[in-house]
């Protein structure tokens, strides 16, 4: 009994630490837009002043007030972003690599359990696994790429209606390996409080949101800087309510 207590509480730790990671790199990416969305603005209102400063009367009070005004204003605003933004990113900015080779399906089906344990059973979702893998091997950090796959399996799940099929192909397209999770979007799903959820519904809420062109929905972040940390790529397919999607993770097999 003892042993297996002990294994379901370090199940449970795993998956609050999954969870945990999610949420980190999240907000690390939620920064980042922050601060690359208002520097643009800034930058604008700041080349303005110039232009304003060369067509205003050097004698009006009023109007030398109101520029030092939006001149200060910018500059406390740059601070804010330098201080409680970029520091605060500092943390994750970074995504060293514990390097290794390893059996590739090891990191999937690895990630298949834990998020089964997650959310897969407790919604009654199917996972169909296409894979050409058998002993072939990689060369990265398998541990973040299982991270990385759990991220993409559970978003899957919480995106698809209860009880829906989720396929994930895994194959090589040498010198890659790709991964491709294909399922059919549900904003119900999304949104109902009342199912099983694994995700902040801060996360879900913004998942269902229009996205710019190339830009991926917030709570992925972990997946797309475990893809770029390792000289692969990571695609978010387009997320329009009860359509299927997919999503695409690519990572060398060597390190490059």
């Amino acid at each position: 009994m003892s042993t297996f207590l002990n294994a379901a509480a370090a199940s449970d730790e795993r998956l609050a630490h999954l969870r945990a990671e999610v949420a980190l790199f999240m907000r690390d990416h939620v920064l980042s837009l922050v601060s690359h969305d208002l520097r643009s603005p800034l930058n604008a209102i700041h080349s303005w002043a110039y232009v304003l400063e060369r067509k205003l009367d050097a004698a009006d009070a009023s109007a030398q007030r109101a520029l030092a005004g939006i001149r200060s204003g910018v500059e406390q605003q740059v601070k804010l972003l330098e201080d409680a933004v970029d520091k605060t990113r500092a943390e994750t900015k970074s995504l060293p690599l514990a390097r290794e080779s390893f059996v590739a399906r090891s990191a999937i089906e690895r990630a298949l359990e834990d998020a089964r344990r997650a959310l897969i059973e407790a919604r009654g979702t199917t996972v169909a696994l296409e894979s050409s893998l058998d002993a072939e091997r990689c060369d990265g950090d398998g541990e973040r790429l299982a991270q990385a796959l759990w991220t993409m399996l559970v978003f899957a799940a919480e995106a698809s209606p209860p009880g829906a099929a989720v396929t994930l192909k895994s194959a090589l397209e040498a010198p890659f390996w790709r991964i491709e999770i294909a399922f059919t979007t549900s904003f119900a799903a999304l949104a109902d409080a009342e199912l099983p959820h694994a995700l902040e519904p801060f996360a879900r809420t913004q998942a269902m949101q229009p996205r710019e062109a190339g830009r991926i929905a917030w709570v992925l972040a972990l997946v797309q800087r475990v893809a770029s940390a390792h000289g692969g790529t990571f695609e978010q397919g387009a997320t329009n309510d009860g359509e299927p999607t997919m999503l695409v993770l690519r990572i060398p097999l060597a390190a490059m």
